[in-house]
C-alpha cells in the first residue's frame, strides 16, 4: 500500500515568531515520524510552487498581490491573527502547490492517498481575505485543480478541525461538483457554520455543517461520522475525498475545548479511508490545517498515517482526555441535521 507524504524546508521559512502557528509544529511532526518509524515507509512527493493562475482560481488577483507585497517587504499582519514574514509568500505558493502535487500523484495512481504536510494552513482563507493563521486555501486550490485540471467530476471534503473551514465552505458554496462536511466546535472562531449554512443554487445541500457544542470526544465525533458523514457520502459518491486534516479537537489543545483523542483521529481516518475505498478506488489527499499542543499533534499525524498504511495497532501516549468536561448529549443535533439533509 503506497502512501505519500509532502514535505520541504521551505514551509518553516514562514516564520512567525512567537505565534502559535510556527515552525515548530512541522519540525516536531517530522521528527516523530522518523523516531517512530513511519517516514521510511512513505513514498515522497515533490512540492513546487502553485501558479498565479492556479491560485486565481480560488483567490482575487489583488489578494495574492496583498500578501507577496507584504512578505517581501519584511512582513506584517494581514489580520489580527495572521502575520507574514520575508518567506512567507513563497511558503504559502509551495502549501498550496504542495496540496496540488499530492492531489495528482493520488489522482494518477503514483501513490493509493497521501499527506500534504505544509503550511501555513488553509481553510480560513476566504477569496479576498486572509484569515485564521491561513495565507491561501491550500485544499479549494487543490480541489479546483483536480477539478479543471484533471477532470475530476465529483469531489467530497471533510473538515474536522476544531474551527469552521468557512474559507473553503464559501469557495464552494455554488459548486455541485464538491460536497463540503466541517465538524467544528460552535460557537467559536470564526462563527460561521451554523446547519442551515448548506450551499445555493446548484449546489443547495452539498455543505453539510455539523455544528458541535465543546466537550465532544471520540464518541460524539465516531457518532457524528455513522450517522451524517458516511451516509451523505455514499449517496454523493466522489471520486476523490480530500481533507482539511487539523488535529486541535485533541483534548490537550490550548485553542478549543474539545475531548478527541489521538485514537479518535485514527478512528475517523480510518472510516475515511473505507470510503475512499468504497467509492474513490483508495484515493484520499490529507492536507494539514490546525493542532497546537505540539506534542498531541505529532502523535495524531502519526495515527492517521499508520491508518492510511493499513496498520492495525495505534501508539496513543496522551491517552485519555484529562479534561473534566462532561460529554454532550448531540442525539438532537444529529437528528436535526440528518433531518435537514434528508439522510
Amino acid at each position: 500500500m503506497s502512501v505519500g507524504y509532502v514535505y520541504d524546508p521551505i514551509y518553516l521559512r514562514h516564520d512567525t515568531g512567537g505565534h502559535v502557528e510556527s515552525a515548530r509544529r512541522l519540525e516536531t511532526i517530522m521528527a516523530h515520524l522518523e523516531e517512530c518509524g513511519i517516514l521510511p515507509r512513505l513514498t515522497p512527493i515533490k512540492p513546487r510552487a502553485a501558479t498565479i493562475e492556479e491560485i486565481t482560481q480560488v483567490h482575487r488577483q489583488h489578494y495574492i498581490e496583498e500578501v507577496e507585497q507584504t512578505s517581501k517587504s519584511g512582513g506584517g499582519w494581514l489580520d489580527p491573527d495572521t502575520v507574514t514574514s520575508p518567506g512567507s509568500y513563497e511558503a504559502a505558493l509551495y502549501a498550496a502547490g504542495g496540496t496540488i502535487e499530492a492531489t495528482r500523484a493520488v489522482w494518477k495512481r503514483h501513490v493509493e492517498s497521501a499527506f500534504a504536510l505544509v503550511r501555513p494552513p488553509g481553510h480560513h482563507a476566504a477569496i479576498e481575505q486572509a484569515m485564521g493563521f491561513c495565507l491561501f486555501n491550500n485544499i479549494a486550490i487543490a480541489a479546483k485543480y483536480a477539478l479543471n485540471v484533471l477532470d475530476v467530476s465529483r469531489i467530497a471534503i471533510i473538515d474536522f478541525d476544531v474551527h469552521h473551514g468557512n474559507g473553503t465552505q464559501d469557495v464552494f458554496c455554488r459548486e455541485p461538483r464538491v460536497m463540503y462536511f466541517s465538524t467544528h466546535q460552535f460557537p467559536h472562531y470564526p462563527g460561521t457554520g451554523s446547519i442551515v449554512e448548506t450551499g445555493s443554487g446548484p449546489a443547495k445541500n452539498n455543505i453539510v455543517n455539523i455544528p458541535l457544542p465543546p466537550g465532544c470526544g471520540d464518541t460524539e465525533y465516531l457518532h457524528v461520522f455513522s450517522r451524517i458523514i458516511v451516509p451523505a457520502v455514499q449517496r454523493f459518491k466522489p471520486q476523490m475525498i480530500m481533507v482539511s486534516a487539523g488535529y486541535d479537537p485533541h483534548w490537550a489543545d490550548p485553542l478549543a475545548a474539545m475531548q478527541v483523542t489521538v485514537t479518535g483521529f485514527a478512528r475517523m481516518t480510518g472510516i475515511i479511508k473505507r470510503l475512499a475505498e468504497e467509492f474513490c478506488s483508495g484515493r484520499m489527499v490529507l492536507t494539514l490545517e490546525g493542532g497546537y499542543h505540539l506534542a498531541a499533534q505529532a502523535a495524531s499525524v502519526a495515527a492517521t498515517f499508520r491508518m492510511m498504511l493499513g496498520d492495525t495497532k495505534i501508539d496513543d501516549p496522551l491517552g485519555p482526555s484529562r479534561r473534566t468536561l462532561k460529554p454532550p448529549d448531540i442525539s438532537v443535533l444529529i437528528k436535526e441535521i440528518r433531518a435537514l439533509h434528508r439522510l
